[in-house]
């Protein structure tokens, strides 16, 4: 069974950083596309970021260029986002999701979603 576990959420205010970890089981991670995506309330899923098997790909979504780190322990099976200079547009639920693609959208869907994390920024 495919079990992706988001953590590391929290309440940060603006400038602030968190870094969430998505803990994979039930298949095998180190030969698997893994991404970022996020929920903003009342809005629908939006591909972060991306980053290919081996960990030497990484790809993000404007918005947070430069900000946001995509990385991965293929030893842990575990997938990292850190966060930095976090902006209240961020605020959102935070899944991460194995992928067969670089991307997210309805005509590059994900295989399998975690329960997701809160991120909320906010003074």
């Amino acid at each position: 069974e495919v079990q992706l576990v988001e953590s590391g959420g929290g309440l940060v205010q603006p400038g602030g950083s968190l870094r969430l970890s998505c803990a994979a089981s039930g298949f095998t991670f180190s030969g698997t596309i893994m991404i970022w995506v996020r929920q903003a309330p009342g809005k629908g899923l939006e591909w972060v970021s991306s980053i290919n098997s081996g960990g030497r790909v990484t790809r993000y979504t404007d918005s947070v260029k430069g900000r946001f780190s995509i990385s991965r322990d293929n030893a842990k099976n575990t997938l990292f986002l850190q966060m930095n200079n976090l902006k209240p547009e961020d605020t959102a639920v935070y899944y991460c999701a194995r992928s067969k693609f670089y991307y997210y959208s309805d005509s590059y869907p994900y295989d399998d979603r975690g329960q997701g994390t809160q991120v909320t920024v906010s003074s």
